[in-house]
């Protein structure tokens, strides 16, 4: 009997994979370089064909300063 593999959702995956404007296969991400003030600079390649791009993303929330209200003021009802 074949055996099942199960893939995960895309929105599920942590780092969004874009689809290859050329040949619209699923691009892997090469590496991520800092950018401008919260954000970074991720860079991806197709293994179809070889196309590459790098894009501009905002850092992860919880990372920066918007982590802050977490030690807060916030607090659980009583």
């Amino acid at each position: 009997m074949p055996e099942l593999h199960t893939r995960p959702e895309p929105c599920l995956l942590p780092i969004r994979r874009p689809g290859c404007p050329k040949c619209e296969g699923r691009m892997m991400l090469l590496g991520i370089a800092p950018g401008p003030e919260g954000f970074e600079l991720r860079t991806f390649e197709c293994r179809n064909c070889g196309h590459s791009f790098t894009n501009t993303a905002v850092k992860d929330p919880m990372n920066t300063v918007a982590a802050g209200w977490i030690a807060g003021e916030l607090k659980p009802p009583t």
